[in-house]
């Protein structure tokens, strides 16, 4: 009973999520549970997009600037990230942690690459807040720039947007820089992180 329930799950979540493929088909016949089910797999199959992911596993060392007042000097500080792959390559966790804003913070950023939508995607959830930050982006024509859009909730209403800038510069450097936009303002520079790998 347990299956069979479990199975209808999966197989509703294959029609919503190959739905908009079989629209493209010139026949409009709609697909098969076969055929729906060989482009699920397909997508479900991790690709180079996952192999770069999964190249960034490892210990690093993080050295982080953050910008509080664009016009002041930054706040400076050191940390460490440790990622692994999940869920056999589709999405690499790094687990973060050292100094923001002055005080201590742990925190998890998950990213993958969805197949269908072609599209990199993140979360972040952290120590300093009870939300999950959601941002997804596309990368450079190399694949080793991937820039991120995203937004989150503003105490007193409204949302600041953000956009990240992830280089993958070789296998032991990587850099993370942020910009945030209050209100349809000026955009800043808010944090920028190097990471390290450890030898």
């Amino acid at each position: 009973m347990k299956y069979s329930h479990f199975a209808l799950i999966i197989l509703f979540s294959i029609m919503l999520t190959t739905g908009a493929i079989a629209g493209d088909q010139k026949s409009g016949k709609p697909m098969n549970p076969e055929e729906m089910m060989e482009i699920y797999t397909k997508l479900a199959t991790p690709g180079e997009q996952h192999k770069l992911l999964a190249s960034l596993t490892g210990s690093w060392v993080t050295k982080t600037k953050e910008w509080m007042d664009p016009q002041k000097p930054p706040m400076e500080s050191t940390g460490s990230s440790d990622g692994k792959v999940l869920l056999d390559g589709r999405f690499l966790q790094q687990v973060n942690s050292g100094t923001m804003h002055g005080k201590p913070y742990a925190g998890i950023w998950t990213v993958g690459y969805d197949n269908l939508l072609k599209r990199y995607v993140s979360t972040w959830i952290a120590s300093m807040g009870t939300g999950i930050f959601i941002m997804d982006g596309i990368a450079s024509e190399d694949g080793k720039t991937i820039t991120f859009t995203g937004q989150h909730a503003e105490v007193g209403g409204g949302h600041m947007t953000h956009r990240a800038i992830w280089k993958i510069m070789d296998s032991n450097t990587q850099e993370f820089v942020m910009y945030g936009t209050h209100h349809g303002g000026k955009e800043m520079k808010m944090l920028e992180t190097t990471y390290t790998r450890k030898q």
